[in-house]
């Protein structure tokens, strides 16, 4: 009898982690989803990327992808093709999506939410206290990756007009001693983004 009710257990676990995964790969991608990117053959390919307004990511060896409005079996399949070239057979690309989340920086109390995407370990929504700057807000990425364009950090900033500014800051001149002219002080829903590294950059 209990041999039988550990089995029962079994299956109804099977079960539920088949539909878990079926709704997974039947789920369509929206702007603002976090994709959880692995690449089985090549570990250093593995990431965490917030689809951009536009519905596309940037992802290595296949450049931008346009994702939005595809399932992930679909998503995975465009990674799948867009970076086979660079492996000796078919690499396995594995795609999930994160489920919403809000990181909290040290601040208590009024806090204005910062956007990270692009070549950081840890890219998302952060809550900073105002007054924030710029490089305080960096030290909340969990660092860049090794594609990571430092010399072309951007902050976008949407107007009250609707307009963007895009501020350029040479993260890496400032690491190795550069004076900043404008450490930027952060404004509620200000998105930081690190692009990726051009060939020879």
């Amino acid at each position: 009898m209990l041999g039988q009710i550990k089995i029962l257990i079994v299956g109804i676990i099977a079960i539920l982690s088949a539909s878990a995964a079926t709704a997974q790969s039947e789920y369509k991608v929206r702007t603002g989803d976090t994709l959880i990117i692995e690449v089985l053959e090549d570990e250093s390919l593995n990431r965490a990327l917030v689809v951009l307004s536009d519905g596309r990511i940037s992802f290595p060896f296949a450049g931008t992808v346009s994702v939005a409005g595809r399932t992930v079996g679909q998503v995975e399949s465009a990674i799948t093709s867009a970076i086979a070239s660079n492996f000796a057979a078919e690499p396995n690309v594995f795609v999930s999506v994160q489920p919403e989340q809000r990181q909290a920086g040290s601040a208590s109390g009024p806090t204005i939410d910062v956007y990270f995407l692009g070549e950081v370990n840890e890219p998302g929504l952060r809550e900073v206290a105002p007054g924030t700057n710029l490089l305080q807000a960096m030290s909340l990425s969990g660092g860049m990756t090794r594609f990571a364009a430092q010399k072309r950090v951007q902050l976008r900033r949407a107007g009250a007009n609707g307009q963007q500014s895009v501020f350029l800051v040479n993260y890496r001149a400032i690491l190795d001693g550069a004076q900043m002219q404008s450490n930027v002080t952060l404004q509620d829903g200000d998105v930081i983004v690190v692009p990726e590294r051009r060939l020879f950059e």
